[in-house]
C-alpha cells in the first residue's frame, strides 16, 4: 500500500544422467533471490517512477561439466555465470507522455526487456532470452547485469517498439571477478565496445485467444575475431596466427507465443516458437531453434501444468574447420562439432499452493556438442521453486 514490495525466492535444480558422458552422476545448483520493487509515486509523488534492486546467490555443480556429456545447452539453467552473489538489477524507470514512452537507465540484464521468454523449462534451450544461448559472450542474461539505457514506446495496447544500448564489458562474465565483486554497484575495467538490440513487438489475440509476437536484432560495436581466417586472409589453423578482427558482431531473432486452446488467458494450450541467428565469421553457435507447448491447468488442477519442446543449436562448421586444422597443426586432439545438439525435454508441473511448485522432467540430448562422437544422453530432472 505505501508503494514497496519485496521478492523473497528459492529455486532448485536436480539432475541425473542415465547415459551420455564418461560416468553416471547426479547434480544440484540452486539460486536465492533477494528483491525490492519501489512505485516512486505512491512513496514520493514521483508521477510514472519505479525502482528496481536485485541481488542474488548461485551455487552447486553443473551435470553437464561435471559427467562430460559434451553438451552446449545447460541442463540445469540456473547454473553459471559464477556461482556466487551478483548484482542482478539496480534500475530506475520512467514513464512517460500518458505512459506510452518508458525509460530505464541503470545495471540490466539484457533478457529482461529484449527477446524475453518464461524459463519454465530446465534446460537452457527453452528458458529465457534466446540470443544469450549462442552469444552469451555479450548478450548477457540473469543474473549478471550492466550499465545499460533503454527506451521503449507503446503505439498501442499491442504494439511496442524498444532500443536499448548495453555496456560490452567481459570482466562482468569473468567467474574470478564474480565472485570478488559481481555483488558490487562499480564500473570495472575492460569496455569493448556497447551491444543495441531493436525490437518490434506485437501483444494481442488470435481468434479471442492471447499472443506475442516480436521480432528484433542486435549489433555489438566490439571488435569480435574471425573463426576460420588470419589478418592475412589465410586459415589461422594451418597458420597459427592472429585471427582476422571484425568490426561489429550481429545477428537476428523472433519470438512467438500464441495461446491455442482453452479460456482466453487461463487453462488450454500455448504454442511457442523462438529463433535466433548470429553472424557467421565470429559466433561459435551460429544458431538455436527452439518449439513446444505448454498446457496449463491438466486434469481441472488449474496451477499444474504440462510441457514438451524440442530444440537443435548449431555449432558453426568454420570454427569445426579451423579446430581440425589446428589439431593437423599442433597435435592437439580438441573435439569440436559442426552439425546440430538437438533436445527434446518433457515436465510436469505440480503445485500445491501457488508459492510453490515441484516440476520432474526428462531430457533427452541427441549429439552433445553438435557432434556424433558424443554419446546421446538421457537426464532425469526436478526443477522446484518457492517464493515468499
Amino acid at each position: 500500500d505505501k508503494g514497496i514490495s519485496f521478492d523473497l525466492g528459492y529455486a532448485g535444480q536436480l539432475a541425473h544422467n542415465f547415459s551420455g558422458g564418461s560416468e553416471r552422476l547426479t547434480r544440484y545448483a540452486d539460486q536465492w533471490v533477494f528483491g525490492v520493487t519501489a512505485d516512486l509515486e505512491k512513496l514520493w509523488g514521483w508521477r510514472g517512477g519505479t525502482f528496481q534492486g536485485t541481488v542474488t546467490d548461485r551455487n552447486g555443480r553443473n551435470l553437464g561439466a561435471d559427467a562430460a556429456i559434451g553438451n552446449n545447452m545447460l541442463l540445469q539453467e540456473i547454473y553459471g555465470r559464477g556461482q556466487t552473489w551478483h548484482l542482478t538489477q539496480f534500475w530506475l524507470k520512467q514513464r512517460l507522455l500518458d505512459d506510452r514512452l518508458e525509460v530505464k537507465l541503470g545495471r540490466l540484464t539484457v533478457g529482461e526487456d529484449f527477446a524475453s521468454f518464461p524459463c519454465d523449462f530446465q534446460n537452457l534451450s527453452f528458458c529465457g532470452s534466446q540470443p544469450g544461448n549462442i552469444v552469451s559472450n555479450y548478450w548477457i542474461n540473469w543474473p549478471t547485469s550492466q550499465w545499460a539505457a533503454t527506451i521503449r514506446y507503446q503505439a498501442s495496447k499491442q504494439i511496442h517498439a524498444q532500443l536499448g544500448v548495453y555496456q560490452v564489458n567481459p570482466t562482468y562474465i569473468d567467474d574470478e571477478y564474480a565472485r570478488a565483486s559481481g555483488w558490487k554497484l562499480d564500473n570495472p575495467s575492460g569496455t569493448t565496445g556497447a551491444l543495441i538490440p531493436l525490437e518490434f513487438g506485437w501483444l494481442g489475440s488470435v481468434g479471442g485467444m492471447p499472443g506475442s509476437y516480436k521480432v528484433g536484432g542486435w549489433y555489438n560495436t566490439s571488435d569480435g575475431a574471425d573463426l576460420y581466417y588470419d589478418t592475412h586472409g589465410n586459415p589461422r589453423g594451418t597458420t597459427g596466427e592472429d585471427p582476422l578482427q571484425h568490426d561489429g558482431q550481429y545477428g537476428v531473432f523472433l519470438s512467438f507465443q500464441q495461446q491455442i486452446t482453452g479460456v482466453a488467458g487461463g487453462r488450454g494450450a500455448t504454442a511457442f516458437l523462438n529463433v535466433s541467428q548470429a553472424d557467421r565469421n565470429t559466433a561459435i553457435l551460429d544458431r538455436q531453434i527452439a518449439a513446444g507447448v505448454v498446457y496449463q491447468g491438466p486434469f481441472e488442477r488449474a496451477r499444474d501444468a504440462i510441457g514438451v519442446a524440442v530444440g537443435a543449436t548449431h555449432n558453426n562448421p568454420r570454427h569445426a574447420s579451423f579446430v581440425r586444422e589446428n589439431n593437423a597443426r599442433t597435435g592437439q586432439d580438441v573435439r569440436a562439432g559442426d552439425g546440430n545438439e538437438y533436445v527434446v525435454e518433457l515436465f510436469y508441473t505440480w503445485s500445491p499452493f501457488p508459492s510453490l511448485y515441484l516440476r520432474p522432467n526428462l531430457q533427452y540430448v541427441v549429439h552433445p556438442g553438435g557432434t556424433s562422437a558424443n554419446s546421446n544422453a538421457f537426464v532425469i530432472g526436478l526443477k522446484s521453486a518457492v517464493t515468499f
